[in-house]
Formats: C-alpha cells, structure tokens, sequence
C-alpha cells in the first residue's frame, strides 16, 4: 500500500488568479510542467560583495540548487539584507548590526510566506544571520536547516600567528604607543587568507554552534572552514536533508524545543561561547514560541565545567577544535548533562548523531571529569545593577581576578572612552560603565566591542572592568561584563551610576553590586533627567518604537 504524498502548499488549485499569474511568471523562468509539482525550497542567501564574511556564499548556493535539484525539488534563492561586524558597523557606532538581525527575520517571511515555499535552507555566516535564521525558521515553522558557512584562517606575521582578533587588539596596543601604525598595517595585510567569519569562538562561530547544538544544523557542520571541500559536502547534504524533511512534514518547532534549548546552553557554557549568545538564544525560542526562560537555564548550568579553551578562552585556534570533533564532539563529551531524546534535522535523535560521530580529541576537548576548568564559560551575574541579569564570559577573564572592587569611570559615548585611554581618564583599578548604548537607548545596540579591545591592547585587561549594556564580541577578553539587563534607556541602575561610586564584580559569588545604598538608588532612578528624542530618522527610529527589552531577547514587537 503506497502512502499518499503530502499536500504541498505550494501548488495552488489549477484555475485561481494566484495560479495563473504564478505560473506565468515561472513558465517565463524556464520551470517546467513537473517542477510545480515538486517541494518549492527558498535557499536563503546573505551574500554581499561588502564583507569576506559572505564572499563565498554564492558558490555554496550554487552547490546547495544543485543538491535539491537533484533530490527532485526546486530551488528558489533569495537575498536578504546583510549586517557584518566588522564592515557595516562602521556607519552609526555600529547601531545598524543588532536591527539588521530583526530585519532579516522580517524580510524571510516577506518572501518565503509572501510566495508560501515549503522549506528553508539557510545559509549562515557573519555574528547576526544565524540567530536571525533560527528566529526566522521558529516564526515560519516550515521545514528548515541551518548551513553554517565556515571560518577564515589568519597567516604569519613576522614570527607571530596573525588573525582578526589580533587585529583588533592592536588598535589598543597603538593608542598606548606599544606598536607602530606601520606596524599595524602590515598586519591588516595577514590576518586574514580567505573567506569566511571571524577566527576564535566569537559570535558568529559560537552560534554556528548552537545552530548545531539546537539540532536545526547536520552534526558535525559547526565550526567548519569556508572555502573547504567539507562545506561543499555538507551544502550537499542539507540540500538533500530539506527534501526529506519537508517529505517527513518535520518542522523546527519540532526540533526547537525547550530540552533542545537546555541542551544548546549546556552546550554554550562547555565550550565557552560569546556573551551575545544568550540575547540570540532568548530571541530563537520566543520566535518559537517556547516556553523556557534561557536567563535561569544558564544559571542553573553552574555545574557544566568548560571542556575546551578556544581563543579567545585560551590558546587554541578554532581550527584546532574543528580537527578535534568541533560542536559534536564536545556534545558527546557532555552526553551526561543532554536531553539525547531531542529530535534534529537528520530526522533522528541526538542520541544517534552522536553515536554515529567519532570520539573527539581529548587534548583539545576534555572530558567532563578531567576539563580544563571545573566553572561553565559563560554566566549570569544579578546584583541591585543588574536586576534582571548580565552576562559574563568567564573564560575570558583573567584566571587570577574574581573579585573586582574599583571606582566607576562612566561613558555615554564609545569613542569618548577610547579616547580616555589616551588622554588617560581611562587608567588602572576602574571600572568603566559604558551606558546608553542598548538596543533602546542607541537606538540600535552600539558596538561598545571596540573599546574592550582596545583596553586589552593597551595592556589594561586585567586592571580595568567595562560594565555595559551596548553590543560586545565574542573577540572580547578581559573583565568584561555585557548585556546588562534592563539597559540604562529602559531605566535600568546602569542610568543612576556616577563617577566614582564603587562598583563591586564578585564572579564566584555571580554578583554585580553598586555600592550605594538602596534608597539613594531609588532616589537617582526616580530624578533621572528626561533624555531627548532621538534625532534619528529611518530603519533605527523604526527600531526604537519596536525594540522589546534585553530580557526577550531585543526582538520586534507591540509594547
């Protein structure tokens, strides 16, 4: 007994208005009279000629058509717009990147709802198109999967590896007169040798991870290096993946559930992931409409211990952890704390990916007796500064401080605290409060990323603190504590610090305390000055009226 195949929502009842004009249009695209029979899959594609992020993902669309075409569905690319770190964040501080992940989401549904496809193959590279992909797939619930599209490499530079994150710290290391801007120069020239996302378990590595992680990616794509023969093989499984994903009707709400999410911050704090992490996190699972709070799932991973020490958590290169078993490999180190019951987009449980994964190197992954630091990676601290949470990169952070008590030394503006480190109002023993800078108070969260490097360069990373509520990378290291919640323009404690109240981190309690007491706090909260409307116009004015708070993940919706 042969079953009955399933009904496709794309094709449409032969005589209608939208199936004629339709098929006009396709006829005049060379599709033939089977294709409109067949699954209609939309390859999303961030391509641009702007970044060398995205450089390469046109031949990987190529290969993915390809794959579907001959899995006997047809493919439709579409374009979307497209946010890089390191290019697009020139313009505004910065304040475009965290919008640009929300107008992806928007622009997904436009096309692939607009035009009712039936599956979503979606290729992911720079810091925001991940998360903006998983949230795309979790509002659509149409059958979807990930392609993490892979790392660049860095060179030599004199007698020195050379890569991004090196890049970056330099530009510190050249305001305290430590190198030479020719110096710096040459090494723009080395960093980087080909396409692909930031070198180091970053943003955009980290949530190649969690795509994984979550189950929405096939095991072992993440991380992975562009340009290779593996990702051509891994595009040509994913095109033939959607096929049986759509003819199976497995949706991510399906696979995007709350153990999945448990399981992907599990994942996070083991291996050591990006601060921005759980805001992309929070803003999957309330597209998904799952009913887990990320915030108290990471606090209660407090247990997890970080099985690997990939830049910027140590000294191996994210090339290392892939050779080594990547993603999967630390999953199968962890198997003890995971739901392996999940469903994924191999159709099968995590509990048979991982079986079916080989035993990762244990000199660059370690097992959950034996890791190299018995604390997660990442955390939650709370205190009466960050009430709601903050978020901190544990191992990134000097081994030696855990507690941290110093002045406040408060910025409104990033580049008024680059310059302080050079005309030296940024100095040793302070704690820098960079406010004002959230997705509301930007408008548009502002890349404060830039000075924390700086400071690491200018030697200052182990003696100085940055709180704020403004974008950081997951490049960054240091005492860096981010995504305080609510932001300052919310009304958050952040609003109410001054220059030279006491600040106190205390990281093996979780702790983030202003020293003041708690009336006073009251008291400056309640007598803020009212700010003025911002005098931005456009796609950031838009955002402020619709931007939800830290605490649900920054995503678009009615207050």
């Amino acid at each position: 007994m042969t079953s009955t195949p399933r009904k496709l929502r794309s094709k449409f009842e032969p005589g209608t208005t939208r199936w004629a004009v339709r098929r006009a249009q396709w006829m005049a695209m060379g599709l033939k009279e089977e294709d409109f029979d067949k699954p209609k899959i939309a390859i999303v594609n961030s391509s641009s000629k702007l970044s060398v992020c995205f450089q390469h993902l046109d031949g990987v669309a190529a290969v993915v058509e390809r794959a579907i075409r001959e899995a006997g569905g047809v493919p439709f690319e579409i374009r979307t717009a497209t946010p890089s770190d390191f290019v697009t964040s020139a313009g505004k501080q910065g304040r475009y990147l965290m919008p640009t992940r929300d107008l992806m989401v928007n622009d997904i549904e436009v096309q692939v709802e607009g035009a009712e496809l039936d599956g979503m193959v979606l290729l992911s590279s720079c810091d925001k198109t991940t998360p903006a992909h998983l949230m795309a797939a979790g509002r659509l619930n149409v059958p979807s999967i990930i392609v993490t599209c892979g790392y660049q490499l860095g060179d030599q530079c004199g007698d020195r590896h050379n890569d991004i994150e090196e890049v970056y710290k330099s530009v510190g290391a050249l305001k305290a007169r430590k190198i030479t801007l020719k110096q710096l120069t040459d090494m723009t020239c080395t960093a980087i040798t080909g396409p692909g996302v930031c070198a180091g378990l970053a943003t955009a590595n980290s949530m190649h991870c969690m795509a994984e992680a979550l189950g929405m990616a096939l095991p072992g794509s993440a991380p992975i290096r562009a340009g290779g023969e593996k990702l051509n093989e891994y595009a040509v499984r994913a095109g033939q993946a959607i096929m049986e994903l759509v003819e199976k009707d497995i949706r991510p709400r399906q696979i995007m559930t709350a153990a999945a999410f448990r399981n992907a911050v599990r994942t996070a704090v083991a291996i050591g992931t990006s601060v921005n992490v759980p805001r992309h996190l929070i803003a999957a699972a309330i597209e998904s409409e799952v009913d887990v709070d990320v915030i108290k799932e990471f606090e209660a991973a407090v247990e997890v211990p970080q099985v690997t020490q990939v830049r910027p958590n140590g000294p191996d290169r994210i090339e290392t952890f892939d050779q080594a078993g990547g993603v999967s490999g630390a999953m199968k180190q962890i198997a003890a704390v995971l739901d392996t019951s999940v469903l994924t987009v191999t159709g099968r449980t995590l509990k048979d990916n991982l079986e079916a994964r080989p035993a990762p190197d244990e000199s660059v992954i370690k097992p959950m007796s034996a890791p190299f630091r018995r604390e997660p990676g990442l955390a939650i601290v709370r205190g009466n500064l960050a009430p709601q949470g903050a978020v901190v990169k544990l191992s990134a952070v000097p081994a030696h401080v855990r507690l941290f008590t110093a002045p406040a030394v408060v910025f409104e503006d990033e580049a008024l605290a680059i310059a302080g480190l050079e005309n030296g109002k940024v100095h040793r023993n302070q704690v820098v409060v960079l406010r004002m800078l959230g997705p509301k108070g930007g408008p548009g969260t502002v890349f404060a990323a830039s000075f924390m490097a700086a400071l690491v360069g200018a030697g200052l990373g182990d003696t100085v603190a940055v709180v704020t509520d403004g974008e950081l990378s997951g490049l960054n290291s240091g005492i860096t504590i981010g995504q305080v919640m609510p932001e300052a323009a919310e009304g958050g404690p952040l609003a109410a610090v001054a220059d030279g109240d006491t600040i106190i981190i205390d990281l093996n309690r979780r702790t983030i305390m202003l020293d003041v007491a708690q009336e006073e706090l009251q008291r400056r909260l309640a007598n803020l000055p009212a700010r003025a409307a911002t005098t931005e116009k456009g796609w950031l004015a838009m955002y402020q009226q619709l931007v939800q708070p830290l605490a649900k993940g920054a995503v678009l919706g009615a207050r």
